[in-house]
């Protein structure tokens, strides 16, 4: 049975963001740091369609990350494009290929006509809930993972509705101070440790959400 997912970078004391997010700066200030990690990686490189980087742990979690991955949910927020009723000239941060390649529900507000893009990307607009959004995503997977992609909003909402079976938290040596975290407000989480990957630059904990 396919299994839903969210992975996330984090700050030591709980951020997944700085203080001060916008379009400009969407992980607010600081915000940037928690991904270092993965930026000169051959495993996120490839993703991205590019070539080069260094090979390493780093690099082997980076690549694995997509890897039987069906369908995506993300929040608005993540999507971008600012509050309120869409400007539909936003089609994401990711230009014209994004880097998903399978359908991504995107949480709103506010109804949007689906949005096909290259290489297979095609975001879906779902205004009826997190619910909503992982049954379309579940449909779409078929046997395939569902990936909670974020940001922090999204996946406490997963969290506190009980619907992840798995979090994989890249643990980086911040400390933002301020920002959104990832665990207000999500109840009592029974989270069990089955994998722990160590590297110089971050440490790559994986959970599973016991029901």
């Amino acid at each position: 049975m396919s299994r839903v997912r969210c992975q996330l970078s984090i700050s030591l004391d709980g951020f997944v963001a700085g203080p001060n997010q916008s379009l400009e700066n969407p992980l607010g200030e600081g915000g940037m740091r928690l991904h270092e990690w993965v930026f000169g990686t051959a495993g996120w490189r490839a993703q991205q369609g590019l070539a080069g980087g260094v090979e390493s742990v780093d690099s082997d979690v980076a690549a694995e990350l997509m890897r039987g991955v069906g369908a995506y949910v993300m929040g608005r927020r993540m999507f971008g494009g600012g509050p309120g009723p869409w400007d539909e000239t936003w089609t994401g941060w990711w230009g014209a290929d994004p880097p998903y390649h399978a359908p991504v529900f995107v949480l709103t507000h506010h109804p949007r006509p689906p949005l096909p893009m290259a290489g297979g990307t095609e975001f879906i607009f779902v205004t009826e809930g997190p619910a909503a959004a992982l049954a379309q995503a579940r449909e779409a997977a078929g046997e395939s993972d569902v990936m909670v992609a974020g940001g922090a909003s999204t996946a406490a909402q997963f969290l506190r509705a009980g619907l992840l079976d798995e979090l994989y938290l890249h643990l980086a040596p911040v400390v933002l101070g301020s920002g959104e975290r990832l665990f207000d407000d999500v109840g009592d989480p029974r989270l069990e440790p089955v994998e722990v990957i160590a590297s110089p630059a971050v440490t790559h904990v994986r959970y599973r959400v016991r029901r």
